[in-house]
């Protein structure tokens, strides 16, 4: 059976990593093969800690041989990563992709580079961000970065939307197809903003911002998720971006009018399907 190959990490309690992207792509009709980076209790935001541990680079590679074995890699028709635990790790997926893509030359590497957030700066392990930028992102089909992201790869500050068109062309030319930026910060605070560069163009999609008193975590890898779905599907880089938007605008809302935090991804599980806004991307 073809299926979609998803590295990255994972939450017991709530949805991040794994968590959040792996029942979302089921839901849109995929067989999703998941590889955790790190197993945790509940993701990090909790002020109570967490409980948990990462897993050594040499876990995902021996998984990966299995699959092969198996004659699995065939089958996989995407690979997604995210949250890598050490530089070792993105070695490991470095080699995975390459062993996937020898299998299947058709599946496409989604990389979710994860890096850290503006309010942070990088809050990953060291070297890590390093392999991201000098590595794994030039080798993906699809990257998917946040603002902070896209800046450390495109070597610029983003500041307004000129600059974010710039950095994604920048970022084009080190070698994926298409960029997909998760949230752009700078562009409105009343509005959450993402934008999608390919060689046709770029697109802008904003939609209303809740007003959370503790921010939901893992957002970002549901972006991800739907939208690596969308693309296994068929569907153009335009339409698998407006239907990722909407979607998760319909699983904030529902998060947001329940008074959670963790993400409502099973009570909003139709948003994957069918979503109800209709926020349209715009060409600029």
């Amino acid at each position: 059976m073809k299926g979609i190959l998803s590295i990255q990490s994972h939450v017991v309690y709530g949805h991040a990593g794994n968590s959040s992207g792996v029942f979302p792509m089921q839901r849109m009709g995929f067989e999703v093969w998941p590889i955790h980076t790190v197993q945790f209790s509940n993701h990090t935001q909790y002020p109570q800690g967490w409980t948990g541990r990462a897993f050594s680079a040499e876990d995902i590679s021996t998984l990966i041989d299995g699959m092969a074995a198996i004659g699995q890699l065939d089958n996989c028709q995407a690979v997604v990563t995210g949250y890598q635990g050490s530089a070792e790790q993105c070695q490991a997926i470095k080699a995975s992709v390459q062993k996937v893509k020898a299998a299947n030359p058709n599946a496409i590497y989604v990389c979710d580079p994860v890096m850290g957030a503006p309010d942070k700066g990088c809050i990953v392990a060291p070297g890590i961000a390093e392999a991201l930028i000098g590595e794994l992102m030039p080798m993906a089909d699809v990257i998917v970065p946040n603002q902070f992201e896209l800046s450390q790869f495109a070597e610029m500050p983003i500041t307004c939307v000129e600059e974010a068109i710039e950095a994604c062309q920048r970022a084009l030319a080190k070698g994926p197809s298409v960029v997909l930026v998760k949230h752009l910060h700078c562009l409105s605070d009343q509005e959450f903003s993402m934008m999608l560069a390919t060689q046709e163009g770029c697109f802008l999609a904003q939609r209303p911002q809740f007003d959370f008193e503790r921010q939901p975590v893992g957002v970002g890898d549901l972006i991800s998720a739907l939208f690596t779905a969308g693309l296994v599907k068929g569907w153009s880089a335009q339409a698998a971006f407006e239907h990722c938007h909407n979607a998760v605008y319909g699983v904030l809302k529902a998060t947001h009018d329940a008074g959670e935090w963790e993400l409502q991804t099973i009570a909003a599980q139709q948003e994957f399907v069918t979503p109800t806004s209709r926020y349209a991307v715009t060409r600029l």
